[in-house]
């Protein structure tokens, strides 16, 4: 079986177009050459990939399925060449960094800023991602270091303590709750709430939470920091739920209060975890070294 990137490209800009001719001019191809590839793909798959008619073209199921594994391959491409551009530019190395909300949003920024610094030849990846995700693709070699919250099991991951921080609830400093000092977060989801966008790694742990005690969230708006958060839950478009650090910073220029959540995953123990410091590159390790540092 031979083909190679640029058939692949071109089968899915027939596809998307519906046209051997239209897919031949995406890819800059001369029609007779376009056709010859496809054809060429028929016989190397041993199936017929697309349907001509007086319509145009379109994809069979063995060209539906070719488009599915086409989207991801050209996909990771681009990505393999994001990830090698910085090598280019005459850099030593990237490292990949997979981060939950709140060490992304609260200690992460000043801790990559002074390391970048130090290290100009590096260059870092950073990803928001659920926990327990971060442990699985930590063990899988999907990437080099992880930040996850202590509640989850590590399996046989490595691990260094990093950070403290707890969830609080953010509220007006006139709002009904701003006098109390505890609430567990079942009280919490009768009122309104301002929060980050669902598909954040941190809006989706707290979906679960509610989920399992049977409740929703009312979100009333999206929005993409903590800190936009508290601005929104100081006009008292709803209430929120944010790392303690960011109340703290927060509340020396707004009007908010936090009270302290008395579930058990309130708390947050922030732990770095890797695969094996020994497999690490140097770049990578020397990350780990001055993420260790600043703990």
């Amino acid at each position: 079986m031979r083909f190679d990137f640029t058939d692949l490209n071109l089968f899915r800009h027939i596809v998307e177009a519906g046209s051997i001719t239209h897919g031949a001019a995406r890819s800059n191809l001369a029609l007779a050459a376009a056709s010859t590839r496809i054809r060429k793909m028929e016989q190397a798959f041993g199936a017929t990939l697309l349907v001509r008619g007086r319509q145009g073209v379109v994809p069979t199921q063995a060209g539906r399925t070719l488009l599915q594994h086409t989207r991801v391959i050209l996909a990771q491409s681009e990505r393999l060449k994001e990830d090698l551009s910085p090598y280019a530019r005459g850099l030593a190395g990237q490292v990949r960094v997979l981060s939950n909300t709140n060490a992304l949003t609260e200690f992460l920024p000043e801790t990559l800023s002074s390391f970048l610094t130090t290290y100009p030849d590096i260059s870092v990846d950073l990803e928001e991602r659920l926990s327990d995700e971060i442990v699985g693709l930590i063990a899988e070699g999907a990437a080099d270091i992880g930040i996850v919250a202590g509640t989850v099991d590590y399996g046989g991951l490595h691990t260094f303590p990093f950070r403290s921080d707890r969830f609080v609830l953010v509220v007006a400093r006139n709002h009904a709750l701003a006098s109390r000092s505890r609430i567990g977060f079942a009280e919490v989801l009768d009122y309104d709430m301002v929060g980050l966008d669902r598909a954040s790694a941190i809006q989706r742990f707290l979906a679960d939470k509610a989920s399992r005690i049977g409740r929703a969230i009312r979100l009333r708006v999206q929005l993409r920091s903590f800190d936009a958060i508290c601005r929104l839950v100081e006009c008292n478009v709803g209430v929120g739920i944010v790392p303690e650090t960011t109340v703290q910073r927060a509340a020396r220029t707004m009007a908010i209060n936090a009270v302290r959540l008395s579930d058990s995953w309130a708390p947050r123990e922030l732990t770095i975890c890797v695969r094996a410091v020994e497999a690490l590159p140097p770049y990578a390790r020397q990350l780990l070294d001055h993420l260790k540092a600043s703990a």
